[in-house]
């Protein structure tokens, strides 16, 4: 029976890719490099506790005394077990990939939304993206990008993408016919239906959305350390290849706490905006 060179055709897409567009890929992966990098040395001179400080005024303003205190815990337990640095560097992966993720995304939902046939378009490339293995995104990025932070910020966009555009566009379509029949009966442009009517009233479904990608973008930014990402997932794959059971446990557990804080911090900035 005939085998489809299914795999071949990938591979000889991604060479002329490389061979027509690889200085491309280059510059944009210094330049993107440097932002990383001029973020996390920002990060990196700031006082730990004066982050401590600003990750608790944000749990405050989202979920009160009992987030705060558990958020000031967790972090207290993060610096104590000396793994503050690698904090840092999960941290800012995960807030640029998640920031990525998001601007693009959010733009692309309100145009599935209001665009049938490209929604159709739409809807099996976030499947793929979807159900693809976390693992094969790693393969296009260390090819394109080498190792680093650059190809983990571009595998953990692609997967964290979906939830946010999926969302943007179930909000934008749950909202009230007759509240759009009233906008345009007053003679609403379609910015002004969009602003004013459409995205408030969908926001707390965007905001899930928000939600999800930014635990999504967690959980690749862990995984990309295989392709030289650092951060939690460095250690937990040290812990992995020494067969160090304490050490995997510790980054393990920072992973945990991390993804409280931004889980409870998005869902109370949700619950904010819903009122």
């Amino acid at each position: 029976m005939y085998r489809l060179p299914l795999g071949q055709w990938v591979s000889q897409g991604v060479d002329w890719l490389l061979n027509h567009y690889g200085p491309g890929f280059d510059a944009f992966s210094g330049t993107a490099g440097m932002v990383i990098q001029g973020l996390r040395s920002v990060l990196t001179a700031s006082p730990w506790w004066l982050i401590v400080l600003v990750i608790a005024i944000l749990a405050w303003r989202s979920g009160g005394r009992k987030l705060t205190f558990g958020s000031i815990l967790g972090l207290l337990l993060i610096y104590d077990l000396r793994l503050w640095s690698a904090f840092i560097d999960t941290l800012v992966l995960v807030l640029i990939s998640a920031f990525v993720s998001i601007i693009i995304g959010i733009p692309l939902g309100i145009l599935a939304a209001h665009g049938k046939y490209l929604r159709r378009v739409i809807l099996p490339v976030l499947d793929i993206m979807q159900t693809m293995p976390s693992f094969v995104y790693l393969i296009p990025a260390l090819m394109f990008f080498g190792l680093g932070t650059v190809p983990a910020v571009f595998a953990t966009v692609v997967f964290a993408m979906p939830p946010v555009i999926r969302l943007t566009d179930l909000g934008i379509r749950q909202v009230p016919v007759d509240l759009v029949e009233v906008g345009e009966a007053f003679g609403s442009t379609p910015g002004q239906m969009l602003w004013k009517i459409e995205l408030p009233l969908a926001l707390p479904t965007i905001m899930a959305g928000v939600n999800q990608t930014m635990m999504l973008s967690l959980s690749m930014v862990v995984i990309a350390a295989m392709i030289g990402a650092g951060g939690f997932g460095q250690g937990v794959l040290s812990g992995i290849s020494q067969m160090d059971i304490g050490k995997g446990f510790e980054n393990g557990l920072a992973v945990v706490i991390l993804a409280m804080i931004l889980d409870r911090v998005t869902q109370g900035l949700t619950r904010t905006e819903r009122r």
